[in-house]
């Protein structure tokens, strides 16, 4: 598959916005650290403005922008149609969540722990959605696994803990335990992703004979039907060069999990600060932009078989 830049940012921005506000709003509901409001709301808006910048990436991949509503018309049989369903509903959850920080006066009410449940559920739901959106696809063999949803909320998750780390670093007690957390994320996963490139390349998916039902001899296409570039070759027929896509894999293993989780270490034992915390977050960035770039190169579409290739 083609990979589009709109759609990597959109990954990677909002994911990391939703991971930011699940974490807060869990330290709210959890009481595990006593966030004082002015912290709490520029976290809150970092994590929108996240959110939103990727939102709006995202309708940079439609051929036509203003038809993006018809994007929430099918709630009960389009996952599309269910991110954004969920997409639209976090933002009153969040407003009304931030809006109760400020007006609480540093006190954890029932209503505010209401509010934080409802952010940390809809937005795990707006992630998990955004994943099946591809796993779903029982066409592109790479992407049709429980294993794509699984790392999708995990990226989040884990960007999310290491822009807390960094957000909330005046609370150095918080930042420690939200760096280890973010390493103990960071190694989970490294890990599922490790077991995500190992599955991919070992399973084994539709093939020119099968596709056509001719399984007694080797079927070899002889004339692709036309003469030049197509829409399909163009999103569908993409190739990339076997040694980047081997580069950039170790690029996202050193990038995405191992500087940061180092870096974090550091954190964590006050020997590092804020320079640190900042490296890991852009670390972080650099590495999952490389692994979205790698997901969708490495995805091959069955419509493949069909202009040649042998096997998807």
């Amino acid at each position: 598959m083609h990979p589009a830049f709109s759609v990597i940012f959109f990954t990677v921005s909002s994911g990391a916005g939703y991971g930011l506000f699940i974490w807060l709003a869990i330290a709210q509901l959890f009481g595990l650290a006593s966030l004082n409001t002015k912290t709490t709301l520029i976290a809150g808006g970092i994590a929108l403005v996240l959110i939103t910048a990727g939102l709006l990436s995202s309708t940079l991949h439609l051929a036509n922008p203003k038809n993006a509503w018809r994007a929430v018309m099918r709630f009960k049989t389009s996952w599309l149609s269910r991110e954004g369903v969920f997409a639209i509903l976090f933002y009153p959850s969040a407003l009304l969540y931030l809006l109760a920080i400020f007006m609480s006066d540093h006190e954890t009410t029932t209503f505010i722990k209401l509010l934080a449940l409802s952010v940390i559920i809809i937005g795990l739901a707006t992630v998990f959605s955004t994943g099946m959106i591809y796993a779903c696809l029982k066409t592109i063999r790479q992407w049709h696994t429980a294993l794509t949803p699984a790392n999708y909320i995990l990226m989040s998750l884990t960007s999310g803990a290491v822009l807390l780390t960094l957000v909330l670093l005046s609370n150095k007690v918080f930042a420690a335990s939200m760096a280890i957390t973010g390493i103990g994320l960071l190694i989970l996963t490294a890990l599922t992703k490790a077991i995500y490139y190992f599955w991919v390349h070992k399973v084994t998916g539709p093939t020119i004979n099968t596709a056509t039902g001719f399984t007694r001899a080797q079927v070899r296409l002889l004339d692709t039907g036309h003469s030049a570039g197509t829409f399909l070759n163009q999103e569908f027929g993409y190739q990339a060069d076997p040694s980047l896509l081997k580069n950039l894999k170790v690029g996202v293993f050193v990038l995405a999990f191992f500087v940061p989780s180092l870096l974090l270490a550091g954190v964590a034992t006050d020997y590092l600060g804020v320079g640190a915390a900042l490296l890991a977050f852009a670390s972080v960035l650099a590495g999952l932009g490389a692994e979205r770039w790698l997901f969708f190169a490495e995805a091959r579409h069955v419509i493949r078989l069909y202009h040649g290739a042998q096997h998807t």
